[in-house]
């Protein structure tokens, strides 16, 4: 018996259906461009890997898929900046996204070479949470490589924070040693006025006991 699906019926042509007239019809609709912005726009990707992500739940003590698809390191072209970012392949929605900070350190989870875990401030569904993730990717290789990355980053915002910390306070001793020379200026300004109001003073003490001193 012959395939169902690759069965060929005979159709019977239909004159006239196919035949162009030449008319040109305009669309009812235009539909404009627009330009959506995915707030990306300022920032560089330094990783970007699939993975699939998980979230502690607390409350249930257990793990819970938060979705699958690509992460990324973000770096912000002004402020130098990482984030991290991932997102579901379909739908696009966040699944994490949450700044690399100096004090953050990632680890493998345990009995598991292509997962890792770490804590963050997350602010994926619009105001900040405390998380614990666990990312899970195709090989250890990607495993290892976003662990690498990660440290790296965490490194450098240290550096970077020490930096501004040293500028911090080099700013604050200057201003504090600019206040001390105003202040002593000041000081002087206020004893040179107070010598020579005496010395005024002075004078008109000395005019009003000498009478002589005005014919």
């Amino acid at each position: 018996m012959a395939d169902p699906e690759h069965h060929e019926e005979e159709e019977t042509p239909v004159v006239g259906d196919d035949e162009d007239t030449g008319a040109q019809v305009a669309p009812i609709v235009k539909l404009e461009e627009v330009a959506v912005s995915t707030g990306e726009e300022d920032e560089e990707a330094i990783l970007d890997l699939k993975s699939k992500l998980y979230r502690f739940d607390k409350d249930g003590n257990q793990w819970k898929e938060r979705g699958a698809g690509t992460v990324k390191f973000l770096k912000h072209k002004a402020t130098g900046k990482v984030r991290l970012l991932m997102r579901q392949s379909k739908t696009l929605k966040i699944c994490a996204n949450h700044l690399i900070l100096a004090t953050m350190n990632v680890q493998e989870h345990a009995g598991n070479e292509k997962s890792c875990v770490w804590h963050a401030r997350d602010f994926a569904d619009g105001e900040l949470k405390d998380e614990l993730f666990c990312i899970r990717f195709p090989s250890i290789e990607n495993c290892k490589s976003f662990m690498e990355t990660f440290q790296e980053v965490a490194e450098s915002q240290k550096a970077e924070e020490e930096e501004d910390a040293s500028a911090a306070a080099g700013l604050v001793e200057k201003l504090s040693v600019e206040e001390k020379t105003a202040d002593a200026e000041k000081k002087d300004e206020e004893k040179s006025e107070e010598k020579t109001g005496e010395a005024s003073k002075a004078d008109a003490d000395k005019k009003v006991e000498d009478p002589t001193s005005s014919a």
